[in-house]
């Protein structure tokens, strides 16, 4: 299982500092080029600019929640959910054409 992960491009690993502005405010954003890849092609899906998703994150979160500690880690996160959603789809759309699940194999579960 290892070989999968150490043979990962370690460009994907590699660490970019990105500037954004948020409603007139320039900051910095770190994050691993896989991250801002991902979140490229959340916001293509969306069809807007990866800074502007990334104002909307932000927007959302601070209505939401008031605050976020960690804006970073949170934009990492929020890859991570993008791509589990994706999987569930794909995994999803495979069940629908098969017989219903069965004790081998239960249903998926949306833990979202």
């Amino acid at each position: 299982m290892c070989e999968f992960f150490v043979a990962a491009d370690p460009i994907l690993y590699e660490s970019r500092t990105r500037t954004v502005r948020i409603h007139g405010v320039s900051t910095s954003i770190r994050m691993e080029n896989f991250m801002w890849d991902t979140l490229a092609a959340l916001a293509a899906e969306e069809g807007i600019t990866t800074n502007a998703l990334i104002v909307q994150f932000h927007d959302e979160i601070m209505r939401h929640r008031g605050d976020v500690l960690n804006f970073s880690s949170f934009l990492r996160v929020t890859c991570l959910r993008y791509l589990r959603r994706k999987l569930d789809q794909v995994e999803g759309e495979k069940l629908e054409g098969s017989s219903p699940p069965t004790p081998s194999r239960p249903a998926l579960r949306n833990t979202h």
